[in-house]
């Protein structure tokens, strides 16, 4: 059975290994999933989720650039960063509701930054979200 937080949680600490890694770090990551305790069906859920965000991070980057007020994506904090990528790609890939999307980035947030992020991630997932709907209703 796939825990989708659960492998939320996964790709977003994946994210964050290569980010500091690189690329180069894709097979010590997914290695690291596998022998992990998590099912199999919500490890490959959230391999899935990060190769779908390495292979949209340009325009993820560019459409949180556009919306972070006075924030480069390269400042942000790396679990930040890491987050909001996460759930801009969920939202333009998937069908998950837009709600659930901004209320997982927030609780993943919260676990794992502080308050002051939750709210940060709050604030630009939301602008990003509007862009995204304004963006697919033209």
């Amino acid at each position: 059975m796939i825990e989708h937080h659960k492998a939320r949680l996964m790709a977003m600490q994946g994210l964050c290994c290569l980010d500091v890694q690189g690329d180069d770090g894709m097979d010590a990551t997914l290695g690291f999933f596998r022998d992990g305790k998590e099912s199999l069906e919500t490890t490959d859920e959230a391999e899935c989720m990060i190769r779908g965000v390495l292979a949209e991070r340009n325009e993820i980057d560019e459409l949180l650039s556009g919306q972070s007020r006075h924030w480069k994506v390269a400042r942000m904090g790396l679990l930040e960063r890491n987050i909001l990528r996460l759930a801009v790609w969920e939202l333009l890939t998937t069908h998950t509701p837009k709600k659930v999307v901004i209320n997982e980035a927030i609780r993943l947030a919260k676990e794992f930054a502080s308050a002051e992020s939750s709210k940060f991630v709050n604030g630009v997932l939301d602008a990003t979200a509007e862009r995204i709907t304004e963006n697919s209703s033209q």
